[in-house]
Parts: C-alpha cells; sequence; structure tokens
C-alpha cells in the first residue's frame, strides 16, 4: 500500500508498505524518522512514543495501516529547526540524556504531561512517566528536567 501520513507537519509518503508493519518502523526505515528507538516492540518500554492526532502512542503497536491519514509528530518534530523545544533542552541541561535510547519517548511523555499539566507535582511527572523504562539512571535527573521544563 501507499501510506499517506502528515509527519512534523508535513505530507509524506511511503511506497509499498505492508498495512501490518509498525508505524516504527515506517518512520525509521522509509522516512527516515531515527528518533524514536526501537526496544522492546511490545509497548512496554515508551521509547518509541510518538503523537498520533495529538494523543501519544507507542508507534511500535500502531500498524502502518492505521496512520493513513493521520498526523503524527515524532520527537523530532518538537524541536523548531535547529532550537530544541524547551523540554528537548531541558534534558540536554539537567543531563538526563546517558545511552539516549529511552530519551525519545521521555520527552514526548514530558512534553505531553507539561501541555496538559503545566506545573505538575513530583506524584504527576512519576505517573507520566510509568511507561517509560531507562535501564541506565535511578530517573533522578530525567524529573530534575521535567522539572526545569516546566519552569521555562
Amino acid at each position: 500500500m501507499r501510506l499517506n501520513v502528515t509527519v512534523n507537519g508535513e505530507a509524506r509518503q511511503a511506497d509499498d508498505v505492508w498495512e501490518g508493519e509498525s508505524l516504527l518502523h515506517v518512520l525509521r526505515e522509509r522516512l527516515g524518522l531515527p528518533g524514536s528507538k526501537n526496544a522492546c516492540e511490545q509497548g512496554e518500554c515508551g521509547s518509541c512514543t510518538v503523537y498520533m492526532d495529538g494523543t501519544p502512542v507507542c508507534s511500535c503497536l500502531v500498524a502502518a495501516g492505521q496512520a493513513e491519514g493521520r498526523e503524527v509528530a515524532t520527537v523530532e518534530g518538537l524541536a523548531d529547526g535547529d532550537t530544541l523545544d524547551r523540554v528537548q533542552q531541558s534534558f540536554v541541561d539537567a543531563g538526563a540524556v546517558q545511552c539516549g535510547f529511552c530519551t525519545p519517548g521521555l520527552v514526548v511523555a514530558a512534553h505531553d504531561l507539561l501541555n496538559r499539566v503545566p506545573q505538575p507535582s513530583d506524584p504527576e511527572i512519576r505517573e507520566a512517566l510509568a511507561g517509560n523504562l531507562c535501564r541506565c539512571t535511578g530517573y533522578e535527573k530525567i524529573l530534575d528536567a521535567v522539572r526545569l521544563a516546566a519552569t521555562r
């Protein structure tokens, strides 16, 4: 099938897409957007989180055919050209990026939280990030990054 999807505000097409292949695979391998990571392929780790029609989803669980005609925003799309989004910059400034594998999903989850709750409490931050796993940290720098982004 030919997949027509708007990604980061731009109409995109991918040809010869199997309807059942994951949106994650389409984004990374067919559209050249490697930001979302392929870790568990089961929707358990959050590394592949993107927005679809404004709602965060695990792109590894979305079949390409489900994305037809939809709007997708990836971690790359949060930045404004070379200027990082406040959440992205806060992750850098707080030292919350280690290996970077979980970072795209955490950034999207934190971005969504701050859009809904501009000044979240620590329990709200923890709940919002609960679907994202990081194997490198104790999460404290990640929490610091979200707190920092909330002040910006």
